[in-house]
């Protein structure tokens, strides 16, 4: 997927599909969301899953600037569901 088919998923996710105004910001939020979910351990294998998580991930950090709130517990769960399944399948390969 291309970053600007992150961007404009990120834009419709965060329900603002059809302004440019943050579209800097947003760029930077997905970038930041994607070096967020590496840091968790999980890998871009290319799969929908993946870009759906660092997407969800940037929208989190775009909508966590204005309060301070811990992170939804739908996208700790899919970290942790993509971080186990990645380990699983490197496990099996290996085998």
């Amino acid at each position: 997927m291309t970053q600007e088919q992150r961007l404009t998923i990120l834009k419709h996710n965060i329900q603002r599909p059809h302004t440019t105004a943050n579209d800097v910001l947003l760029t930077h939020l997905l970038q930041a969301g994607e070096a967020a979910v590496n840091r968790e351990g999980i890998v871009d294998d290319g799969t929908a899953d993946y870009e759906n998580c660092v997407i969800d991930y940037a929208a989190y950090l775009f909508r966590k600037r204005d309060k301070d709130t811990g992170m939804p517990r739908h996208l700790r769960w899919q970290l942790n569901n993509i971080l186990t399944s990645q380990k699983i399948k490197a496990a099996q390969d290996d085998v």
